[in-house]
């Protein structure tokens, strides 16, 4: 059985993920209604993965006999004054997400929920590797995306971005 305080930080995961899911695909929307489709490709991507990534903390929980209530998932209110703003507003939030993340890993080790601590694993690696990308679009924009050329070619190559849906066995 899982702690209870455990259970509710992963429940409270459940809608940040999917919350995240909103984020991406708003900044996707912006992106497709700039004519960047490339960019906009990237960012629908990221917002599949979050929702893999909420299915699979919805997962965890029942297969852990926690039954779960969905709650309203926030409506992404950003404005965005330039093609960058998204790409910093990105990596905000990933380093948000690390940040909840880390926090429900600290409350699994207090109560020595060994189960609930492996689970997070690979999202401790994931989100390392979402910072890491997040900061190299952001590089690859400040090189390439302020002249029209360059901005052009980075739309096309983030264009032929593809997801494949994570394969982590609960």
């Amino acid at each position: 059985m899982l702690n209870e305080k455990v259970v509710e930080l992963l429940k409270q995961q459940v809608n940040k993920e999917f919350y995240s899911a909103y984020l991406y695909l708003d900044m996707s929307n912006y992106y497709i209604d700039q004519n960047l489709d490339g960019f906009g490709n990237w960012f629908y991507l990221q917002a599949k993965e979050e929702q893999d990534h909420a299915m699979l903390f919805l997962k965890y929980l029942q297969n852990n006999d926690v039954s779960v209530s969905l709650e309203a998932i926030d409506k992404p209110d950003k404005v965005y004054a330039d093609f960058g703003a998204p790409l910093y507003a990105a990596l905000e939030h990933e380093q948000y997400v690390t940040s909840l993340i880390n926090a429900i890993y600290e409350q699994a080790q207090a109560v020595k929920d060994y189960r609930t601590c492996q689970f997070l694993d690979w999202f401790i690696k994931e989100q390392g590797e979402e910072e890491q990308n997040s900061r190299e679009l952001i590089s690859k924009y400040e090189m390439f995306g302020k002249d029209c050329k360059g901005l052009y070619l980075l739309d096309e190559k983030l264009g032929e971005r593809t997801y494949s849906a994570p394969s982590l066995s609960l």
